[in-house]
């Protein structure tokens, strides 16, 4: 049969240890936040701009050509699209870029 040994509550938590179980390890840290105005030419950024503008453009194009019905058909959606193509944009943006 084992002998128990009994250890003082207080004693058993509070005892210094004699060596640390913790090795500091050197490491590199760099701590910069870049931020390049080139970061705006993502491709699906790029894309999504070429759209919009794409549809502004075709919008001029047919009012110079008298088409009016259609006009304003783009006139109706264009106050909806922009917005939420605009907000979009940013959302992904700053969803995908690394700070």
């Amino acid at each position: 049969m084992r002998k128990t040994q009994w250890f003082d509550f207080r004693n058993f938590f509070h005892k210094p240890s004699l060596t640390s179980s913790i090795k500091p390890r050197p490491f590199k840290a760099y701590s910069f936040v870049p931020f390049s105005p080139l970061a705006m030419l993502d491709p699906t950024i790029l894309t999504i701009g070429g759209i919009v503008l794409g549809i502004a453009i075709i919008e001029r194009i047919l009012e110079r050509w008298g088409v009016i019905d259609l006009v304003d058909q783009f006139a109706r959606v264009m106050p909806f699209i922009l917005p939420v193509t605009f907000y979009s944009a940013l959302i992904y943006f700053f969803a995908t870029f690394m700070f």
